[in-house]
């Protein structure tokens, strides 16, 4: 009787041994609960709120707009609050402006025909400057909604 259908002593059992299972499943969930928590975030970025009262509201000197305006070649134009400034000076501008500020946030502003490759320049040139956080003006946000 060898090889029988018999669980004694000896004999080939029919039950599915799970504990190889179990163990195999416990350590997938131990990879992602490590996993999960490590996926990378998005950029963070700061998007300014209209104000409650836009007559009553007195003009922010400390907020810093850069604005990419859009122009008849392939080339933007830039601007710093309401002041004009090349793009080769943007760095230095910003660095002078931030050198002695404890905030550093800069708003972005681009018109709708500005390659957003620009803008990202921008937003480079900003945290090579030592801008700490980036927000981006909408349209909807420029127009108060």
């Amino acid at each position: 009787m060898a090889m029988g259908g018999s669980s004694g002593p000896g004999g080939i059992s029919h039950d599915i041994n799970v504990t190889p299972l179990i163990d195999v499943l416990l350590v997938l969930l131990i990879i992602f609960m490590v996993i999960v928590p490590v996926t990378p975030k998005g950029l963070e970025a700061l998007v300014p709120q209209p104000p409650k009262d836009p007559q009553n509201t007195p003009p922010d000197n400390r907020t810093i707009v850069v604005s990419v305006l859009h122009t008849s070649g392939p080339q933007a134009a830039y601007k710093i609050n309401q002041d004009d400034v090349a793009k080769s000076d943007l760095q230095n501008r910003l660095t002078a402006i931030y050198a002695n500020r404890a905030e550093r946030i800069m708003f972005i502003k681009g018109d709708d025909d500005v390659n957003f490759a620009l803008v990202a320049d921008v937003i480079d040139i900003g945290h090579s400057a030592g801008v700490e956080h980036v927000g981006l003006i909408t349209p909807k946000i420029a127009a108060g909604q």
